[in-house]
């Protein structure tokens, strides 16, 4: 029942299960990040937490560790037990078969497979479940899953970075690096726990990125690999690429033949098509890849979490749209001048009441930059 009143206990177990969940943040894609620990009379019996898909999920981890103890215990879950067959077994029926007594989770799965039933199911039962403990937190650490499962589309997170005067590069084009070493290694964190890296044609023409995730291997073992999206209206992609010399797949999205192109343009299809998925959407009245749509075809393809490194073009587009869920803007302490390219590309506006407007998530320091990560007002 929402809004039980809990225990300190519960409280600090539930704790102890939004950091057992967190060790999946890079490896559980694309399933939710989800932990559990198995309690009686103040004492933790067993823990456990998802790693990856097609792996048992965290209760069944924590059931198994737990054994004969896990009857009439409490499970804390960080979210809503599943009751569906998927490429697991339902963990309500492992909780139902370990005789646990009282199932605590943290916030409900709004998958259509689940949606509640796993709580009926257990209240059917006669197991006792509490709902809503620490929600907010289990709610962040899963937002990409929770938001395709509500709408279809993924969470799109858009990483910028500039200057003092909110500059991206020098006229020129010239951006290595505007930011320092600690910041692209932090970019680099926020990349591993994504389903996919999106950026633009014009990213890839001029600074011809991997996209690619490189870390330290974690103690959880490989992540998936990256899905890279290129919006390429005209496929001017270069086979040569360096986004096809990285393991994984590489999806470029196109909106057709362009009017009065020569035959070089199905030659380069056919090229392009044995390196990389082509996708091709119906363009947008500005003859661009219709975005609300491709974020949908992503939804499909399991993606929670989208992260975004493009510029002012593409960047400014999602701003536009309203399809932005949030920013990671890292702020570096140094000048590039007006000749410099701006951050977005935006409509202008008649009313500055008009803008858009950002909350504060935080603000941190990282290395000698700022990252600040902001969330649309009203959202």
């Amino acid at each position: 029942m929402s809004g039980a009143r809990f225990s300190h206990f519960d409280r600090f177990a539930m704790a102890r299960a939004l950091e057992l969940a967190a060790l999946g943040l890079e490896t559980a894609h694309p399933n939710p990040r989800v932990g559990c620990v198995i309690a009686r009379e103040e004492q933790i019996l067993a823990e456990g937490w998802h790693a990856r898909a097609g792996e048992p999920h965290a209760e069944v981890h924590a059931l198994r560790v737990a054994g004969a103890a896990a009857a009439g215990a409490t499970a804390y879950v960080t979210l809503e037990p599943c009751s569906h067959h998927g490429r697991t077994p339902p963990c309500v029926q492992a909780l139902l078969a370990a005789g646990i007594a009282r199932v605590v989770f943290a916030v409900a799965d709004p998958n259509p497979r689940v949606n509640g039933e796993g709580e009926r199911l257990l209240r059917e039962r006669g197991v006792r479940v509490e709902s809503g403990l620490l929600a907010a937190e289990a709610t962040e650490l899963n937002a990409g899953f929770l938001k395709r499962m509500r709408t279809g589309r993924p969470w799109v997170r858009v990483k910028l970075a500039m200057s003092l005067d909110a500059r991206t590069a020098l006229g020129n084009g010239e951006s290595h690096w505007i930011t320092g070493a600690e910041a692209r290694a932090d970019v680099q964190s926020w990349r591993a726990r994504s389903g996919a890296v999106m950026t633009g044609i014009g990213t890839v023409l001029a600074d011809d990125p991997r996209l690619d995730v490189r870390l330290d291997e974690s103690s959880a073992g490989p992540r998936p690999p990256l899905l890279r999206v290129v919006l390429d209206s005209h496929l001017r992609t270069p086979p040569s690429a360096r986004l096809f010399s990285v393991t994984g797949e590489v999806m470029l999205v196109c909106t057709g033949q362009p009017a009065g192109a020569d035959g070089h343009y199905a030659a380069r299809r056919a090229e392009l098509a044995d390196r990389a998925t082509l996708e091709e959407l119906s363009a947008d009245v500005h003859g661009r890849v219709p975005l609300a749509m491709l974020l949908e075809r992503l939804g499909r393809r399991e993606i929670n979490e989208l992260w975004v490194e493009a510029g002012p073009t593409l960047a400014g587009a999602l701003l536009a749209e309203e399809q932005v869920d949030e920013l990671l803007l890292y702020v570096a302490p140094r000048l590039i001048g007006p000749q410099g390219r701006p951050l977005a590309e935006l409509p202008a506006l008649a009313e500055l009441q008009d803008s858009p407007w950002f909350v504060m998530m935080d603000v941190c320091q990282v290395g000698v930059d700022l990252r600040l990560r902001l969330r649309p007002k009203g959202r």
